[in-house]
């Protein structure tokens, strides 16, 4: 069975549509790649109490959860604290990210900066000889800043202890619509009910209406599924079939 994970994008920002997230999109992407099934991404706000409640849901119940957002020293940065609330410790202040920020800033450390070298008690640093301010893991949630290009420096350090065997993808070009196809694709879940399935119709191609990606960690079943499928679709309907 592959990992699974959850994803939780805090912050006001883009709940009010100020600020557009990229950052699941980023890790959704990635995680796949690396063979890691992502099952939910929610958007919650700089609530301390939510902000806990969901990450110690989410660590309950997925294998890996990585948080983005609320990270950094002004008053709306509170998912340190929440999520510390959320496993039931304190907030403090590892000795390692205060030297850190100790010799970048010098006598200009201010306790509005110092606020960005807490971490939950008990939590983690990963990835510090790469990173100036390393990924804090708490239990199995990964924290991670908001600012997308900071998000994926930092993934990029530590992604491959996240790498399982990987998913093999198919993805095949349909000329005919979805109402045509669904009953083979119904039919072919019935005969291969471990692929993942998608279908995904396509308004702006005049080559094709449809396209119907089939996954499975195993390279042998997708292609019997997709072989199957072939059989069963009209040929006139196929327009291509490519590797993902």
């Amino acid at each position: 069975m592959s990992k699974t994970a959850g994803i939780i994008i805090i912050g006001n920002e883009v709940l009010s549509g100020k600020t557009q997230d990229i950052n699941s999109t980023f890790l959704c992407r990635e995680l796949r790649l690396l063979g890691v099934d992502v099952q939910r991404v929610t958007v919650i706000p700089d609530d301390l109490e939510l902000i806990g409640r969901t990450a110690a849901r989410f660590s309950a119940k997925w294998d890996l959860v990585f948080t983005t957002g609320g990270v950094g020293p002004t008053h709306d940065d509170v998912t340190i604290e929440g999520i510390a609330h959320g496993f039931g410790v304190e907030a403090v202040i590892h000795p390692r990210l205060e030297q850190r920020l100790s010799e970048r800033y010098g006598d200009d450390l201010n306790p509005a900066r110092l606020r960005m070298a807490m971490v939950p008690e008990g939590a983690e640093l990963l990835g510090g000889g790469a990173l100036f301010a390393p990924v804090v893991r708490m239990k199995n949630v990964y924290i991670f800043a908001g600012v997308p290009r900071i998000l994926q420096d930092r993934f990029n350090a530590i992604k491959e202890q996240f790498r399982e065997s990987p998913y093999h993808l198919r993805n095949i070009y349909i000329k005919d619509g979805e109402g045509a196809i669904a009953g083979t694709l119904n039919d072919l879940l019935e005969r291969f009910p471990e692929i993942l399935l998608g279908s995904y119709p396509v308004l702006d191609n005049p080559e094709y209406k449809v396209k119907v990606t089939v996954e499975s960690k195993s390279g042998e079943y997708l292609d019997r599924a997709v072989t199957s499928l072939l059989e069963n679709l009209p040929e006139s309907a196929i327009l291509r079939v490519e590797e993902g």
